[in-house]
C-alpha cells in the first residue's frame, strides 16, 4: 500500500490505524492537483500498479429521494475528478466503485463518460453489476464496478463463490450464501445499556468458515459495544420477534412512514440487507440483533461487511457507522482484484503493494478516496 487519501479526518485516522506503512493524506480530491499528490508520493506517471476510488454514491442512490438527486450534483463531479487522476497517474490498473444505480442513472451519461476517457486514456475496461452476497459476503448489496488495465485485457468477471442454493444442481461448485449467525453468532451477547470499548473474549469456538476467515489468529475482539437505547426505541424492538419490522408494532408504538425494514430485527437464518451508514438508528432499516435486543454492535456490522477483526475503526460510534455503511465489502474487493491478477497472468505486477480489502468510501460532497 503507498497511499491513502481522504477528506473526512476520521476516516483517514482509520486508514492509518491499519496501514502504519502507508502515506495518510487528507485531501479534497475535487480541489487538489494530482501532480501535487504524485509530488507527495513520490511517484511519477505510470509507475502506480493499482489505482482505486470510491466516488460518492448519495447523487445516484434509491435511499435519495429523486427529487434530490440531479445530474450536475457537485457529489457525482467527484467521478470526473477520479477520471483527472487515472488521466495524469497513469497508473496500470483502476478499480472504481459505486452504486449499482449509477451504472444507469441519468441515461448512463457518467458510466458513458468513464468508459470514453478511460477508452481514451488507453485503457481496456469491463464493467458490471456484482452482488457482494455472490462473493462470501454475509450480504445483499449490489454495487456497479468499473475495472480497467493498459495490458490490452479483456477481464472476465469473478464467477460467483456462492449462491443461494449452494452445491444442489450447479454446473460449477459454489457455497451456500452466509447467513447472519454464521457471520456473527461466535461473538459474545450484548445488553443495549453496556457501555465501554475495551476487548473481550468470543462466546465460542468458530463454528463457520465465514468466522474463522474473520478471525484469524485474533483471541479478542474490539468494537463490540452495543449503542444505548431510548425508552421507546428499546419498547419498539423489544414488542417484536426476529424477521418482523415497524408494520408489526403495537399500533401505539407504531411510526408514521420511513422505510419498511424500520426498526426490523435480523434473523439467524437471513442474509443481511445492504449496509448504510444509517445503521446506528433503529428506525432506518433491519438493524435489530436476532436475539439480544438491541442494534448491531461496530463489530457485527464489519463482519457483515466482512472486514476482518484485526480491523480497527476510529471515531465515534455514528462515524465508525458511516466508514462502515460507505466501504466496499473486502471479500468482494479480493474476488475482483485476485481475478483481475489471474487473468494477467504472466505480466502479474511484482511490485503491487495495495491492500484492496480495506477500501472505505466516504459518504458526502466533496470525499472520494485514493488507494495508491
Amino acid at each position: 500500500m503507498l497511499a491513502g487519501v481522504d477528506i473526512e479526518p476520521n476516516y483517514i485516522c482509520t486508514f492509518s490505524r491499519n496501514f502504519t506503512q502507508a502515506l495518510s493524506l487528507m485531501l479534497d480530491l475535487s480541489t487538489s492537483d494530482p501532480v501535487d499528490f504524485m509530488r507527495m508520493a513520490g511517484i511519477k506517471p505510470g509507475d502506480l500498479d493499482f489505482l482505486t476510488g470510491g466516488p460518492p454514491c448519495q447523487g445516484f442512490s434509491k435511499n435519495v429521494p429523486r427529487r434530490q438527486r440531479y445530474l450536475n450534483d457537485p457529489k457525482n463531479r467527484l467521478i470526473k475528478a477520479f477520471l483527472d487522476y487515472c488521466e495524469v497517474l497513469r497508473p496500470r490498473f483502476v478499480l472504481m466503485e459505486n452504486v449499482a444505480e449509477m451504472k444507469n442513472g441519468f441515461e448512463q451519461a457518467y458510466s458513458d463518460e468513464i468508459l470514453l476517457r478511460l477508452s481514451d486514456g488507453g485503457y481496456t475496461v469491463t464493467h458490471a453489476v456484482l452482488n457482494a452476497a455472490d462473493y462470501g459476503v454475509p450480504q445483499r448489496r449490489r454495487r456497479a464496478f468499473f475495472i480497467a488495465n493498459r495490458e490490452g485485457v479483456e477481464f472476465r468477471l469473478p464467477p460467483p463463490t456462492h449462491s443461494k442454493e449452494g452445491n444442489a444442481g450447479g454446473l460449477s461448485p459454489s457455497a451456500g450464501h452466509v447467513t447472519v449467525w454464521e457471520a456473527i453468532g461466535d461473538l459474545p451477547g450484548r445488553a443495549h445499556t453496556e457501555g465501554g470499548d475495551e476487548a473481550c473474549e468470543y462466546a465460542c469456538e468458530p463454528f463457520s468458515e465465514f468466522q474463522r476467515l474473520m478471525r484469524g489468529d485474533g483471541r479478542l475482539v474490539t468494537n463490540h459495544v452495543a449503542r444505548p437505547l431510548r425508552p421507546t426505541q428499546y419498547e419498539r424492538l423489544s414488542s417484536i420477534k426476529p424477521g418482523q419490522t415497524t408494520k408489526d408494532l403495537p399500533p401505539r408504538l407504531r411510526t408514521k412512514g420511513g422505510y419498511s425494514g424500520a426498526y426490523g430485527r435480523l434473523t439467524k437464518e437471513m442474509i443481511a440487507p445492504t449496509i448504510t451508514r444509517w445503521v446506528f438508528h433503529p428506525g432506518s432499516g433491519r438493524w435489530g440483533h436476532p436475539v439480544d435486543i438491541r442494534l448491531l454492535t461496530i463489530r457485527e456490522v464489519a463482519r457483515v461487511q466482512s472486514f476482518p477483526d484485526s480491523f480497527e475503526f476510529v471515531g465515534s460510534y455514528v462515524q465508525r457507522a458511516g466508514q462502515l455503511g460507505n466501504a466496499v465489502p473486502p471479500l468482494l474487493a479480493q474476488r475482483v482484484v485476485e481475478s483481475m491478477l489471474d487473468q494477467v497472468g504472466a505480466t502479474r505486477p511484482t511490485s503491487m503493494s495495495m491492500n484492496f480489502s480495506t477500501s472505505i468510501r466516504p459518504p458526502a460532497a466533496g470525499k472520494e478516496k485514493l488507494m495508491a
